[in-house]
């Protein structure tokens, strides 16, 4: 087995990751900023289930500042998941911090990567490159059309990336996930908007008109893909859900799941924000042998259930 050095694992997807990585037997050091983006002790809570565990370390530092050489020459393999989230954040002033934790942090860690040797390069990037679909699933081939200076800064990475693979020959793999769900997921992120407002009895304010639609991916898939991609061929993978629903629809699911009713105002759709989002994943079913096995409502469940034993935590220290 490997060592692994997984950016961002104290996050959503990372934390689940390293947890996966550690039951496959691999050695898994973890590197988070612990960043203002939200509490810090949800993140914690995250790597709960790893920490203390044999084979894991954690760092905590900052991609862009801190000595990534000696951290490098630890790993054999990588899998970068930290950066700055957010598509409504991304505008105005705040672009100059998704240009530091998108764009340079990663060139810094490929630069690490080549002096370090590593084995295998994956980049997590997001389906937010392609901008909005044209009626039909996008293949990795199509045309990219961010939408937002998030989607942009995920681009320029994806591009340093690629440049990298050519240039200086790393082994180099971009995931592109499409809106991933499930426990743990970001306390802004819409599903988990929802769950909150439903649990808190408190209605829930929907950026446009609720038709728009997305491709939904689990993230135990996620993981899935992101692990086999550590030994799959390198290259460039779509990573959905195989489930597109829209925003009305994963509300109404939520009542479902939740029993409880939830009201919903709309307001005009948010800059940046897509109408529609679907995934072509026959690549990655071919070479990753990626298969979604997690449908919405049973992911939403999971995630349901992972957000109520936190809603007592999440008031004590609100």
């Amino acid at each position: 087995m490997s060592r692994v050095l997984v950016c961002g694992a104290a996050g959503f997807i990372g934390s689940h990751l390293v947890e996966r990585l550690l039951a496959d037997g691999h050695e898994v050091i973890g590197v988070d900023a612990f960043t203002g983006y939200y509490a810090r002790w949800r993140k914690e809570r995250n790597l709960a289930g790893a920490l203390g565990r044999e084979g894991f370390r954690l760092i905590e530092g900052d991609l862009a500042r801190m000595d990534l050489e000696g951290l490098l020459r630890r790993a054999d393999r990588v899998v970068h998941l930290a950066g700055e989230p957010g598509v409504r954040r991304s505008w105005g002033p705040n672009f100059p911090k998704y240009l530091e934790r998108n764009v340079l942090s990663t060139e810094r860690l490929l630069e690490a990567a080549v002096r370090g040797g590593v084995e295998r390069f994956v980049y997590a990037s997001s389906s937010s490159v392609y901008g909005s679909d044209r009626g039909g699933p996008v293949r990795e081939e199509d045309p990219r059309r961010p939408a937002s200076p998030y989607a942009l800064s995920k681009l320029a990475a994806e591009e340093l990336v690629g440049l990298y693979a050519r240039e200086r020959g790393i082994p180099a793999t971009v995931l592109r996930y499409f809106t991933v769900y499930g426990p743990r997921q970001r306390p802004e992120m819409g599903l988990s908007q929802f769950i909150s407002a439903a649990y808190r009895e408190r209605p829930v304010k929907i950026f446009g008109d609720g038709s728009q639609r997305r491709d939904m991916t689990f993230v135990g898939d996620a993981v899935d893909a992101t692990a086999a991609a550590l030994d799959a061929p390198p290259g460039v993978y779509n990573v959905g859900g195989g489930t597109r629903a829209s925003v009305d629809e994963m509300l109404e699911a939520v009542r479902r799941v939740t029993g409880r009713t939830v009201e919903a105002s709309y307001g005009p759709a948010a800059p940046g924000d897509v109408r529609s989002t679907w995934a072509d994943s026959g690549r990655a079913a071919r070479d990753l042998g990626y298969r979604p096995r997690v449908g919405l409502e049973e992911g939403i469940a999971a995630q349901a259930g992972w957000a109520a034993s936190l809603e007592s935590l999440a008031g004590a220290t609100a």
